[in-house]
């Protein structure tokens, strides 16, 4: 897929903005067509140096960039070329998912698993024993706990992995 149609998916964008921040993403929404120097970069986008070889070093620990460096045999100084590689966006974000999936299912296992309590007035949640510790009432304004369903979290969680594991062709009874 090329850079242009790989920039115009918002999941994409949101994927490279979630990575560089907002100073990096001219860096990782620019991908230029082979080599470049972070130097360059800096200077096409007008952006901080130290801006851009952050986004540059970012983008390569997510094997998205790659660099190789030339050192000029006058000045002994090293350049460093870099590469967009962004045919690798697919397998990340298949990654991230799988990630996702993991933290939700741990996550839905935990809000099944335990008994929760609720201060109606600071909106501060309990674990049964903690409520249990402060005699079920809230240590920040002293009124009741009351019990809480967390019933319509846990069927959002499981409406979520369904999507997840359908979007990732995961049988979820296998």
């Amino acid at each position: 897929m090329a850079f242009e149609d790989l920039l115009e998916d918002p999941v994409i964008q949101k994927y490279l903005h979630e990575l560089v921040g907002p100073k990096g993403m001219p860096v990782a929404a620019a991908p230029p067509d082979g080599e470049v120097t972070d130097e360059e970069l800096a200077e096409e986008l007008d952006l901080e140096l130290n801006d851009v070889r952050r986004a540059l070093f970012i983008l390569y620990e997510n094997d998205l960039a790659t660099y190789r460096r030339l050192r000029d045999e006058d000045s002994g100084w090293l350049t460093y070329l870099w590469t967009f590689e962004y045919d690798n966006i697919p397998e990340n974000l298949e990654e991230e998912m799988y990630r996702l999936r993991e933290a939700l299912d741990e996550r839905r296992e935990y809000e099944r698993n335990h008994e929760f309590y609720l201060c109606e007035i600071c909106s501060i949640r309990f674990e049964f024993g903690e409520a249990m510790d402060f005699n079920f009432e809230c240590p920040e304004c002293g009124s009741p706990l009351e019990s809480m369903d967390n019933n319509r979290l846990v069927t959002a969680m499981d409406d979520r992995l369904d999507d997840l594991e359908d979007e990732l062709n995961i049988d979820a009874d296998a």
